[in-house]
């Protein structure tokens, strides 16, 4: 009985959490004060030390003509502020949510020099993943959450899997880590990396998915992307003496 108050009084904070986030967020559209929010987040992450591996490798890669899907965790998105925008000149499209709450995070995705693509597996989803495949004949560059917008955590959706193999695009994973955060009580458990900590951003190398194959096939490699990411990200997050995050 006394876990069952304590899971319902956890649920109902986690709500007023939510709703009090889509409020403010209403609220600095409004009267936008996002470019304020943005600056002092820029800011904040000077603070942080932020090491990345096979960058260089990765920026190679796309100046000699190819493209590839960058595929991040829910999980690992707002440790990613502080770095994306090495990444503007090849202007890379994002999915974001068509939803209200997507539009203060397409605001933000801009002020990083990304292209928002509205929808989700949610939510218009077969028009943004069309949208997206379409972007990608004149662009070189995409990034796709795995497993957004609301889980569940850790698995990687056929939306990912769908779009290189209609767009003939490989797929990057990209594998964020940190020294020191806050995890929320949120259902992705969203990671905020804490000052003066340390986050390692490690892309791993292109994985092409074919353009054909039957249901059987197209699970195999879901899966198999998926183990690989988990895999990865775990060992990553080890090295800092994270357990069970993801």
């Amino acid at each position: 009985m006394k876990a069952t108050r304590q899971q319902a009084k956890g649920a109902g904070s986690f709500k007023w959490f939510s709703a009090s986030m889509k409020t403010l967020s209403e609220y600095a559209l409004r009267h936008n004060l996002l470019s304020i929010a943005y600056a002092i987040t820029r800011l904040y992450f000077l603070t942080i030390r932020i090491e990345s591996v096979n960058e260089d490798e990765l920026v190679r890669y796309l100046k000699s003509g190819n493209k590839a899907i960058a595929a991040i965790w829910h999980q690992r998105i707002i440790a990613s502020v502080g770095y994306a925008d090495r990444f503007a000149q090849f202007e890379p499209s994002v999915m974001i949510s068509a939803s209200r709450d997507g539009d203060l995070i397409a605001d933000v995705y801009r002020r990083m020099k990304f292209r928002p693509v509205r929808g989700s597996s949610t939510l218009h989803g077969k028009e943004a993943l069309t949208a997206m495949v379409g972007d990608l004949r004149d662009h070189a560059f995409a990034v796709h959450v795995l497993d957004g917008p609301k889980g569940p955590r850790g698995v990687v959706k056929p939306g990912l899997i769908a779009l290189a193999r209609k767009s003939g695009v490989p797929v990057v994973p990209v594998y964020i880590s940190m020294s020191r955060a806050w995890v929320l009580k949120s259902w992705d458990r969203c990671l905020v990396p804490k000052p003066f900590s340390k986050i390692v951003i490690r892309w791993d190398g292109p994985r092409a998915v074919a353009p054909e194959m039957d249901e059987r096939t197209f699970e195999e490699v879901r899966g198999g992307i998926e183990a690989r990411m988990l895999e990865n990200q775990r060992a990553d997050d080890h090295r800092f003496g994270w357990t069970d995050l993801i």
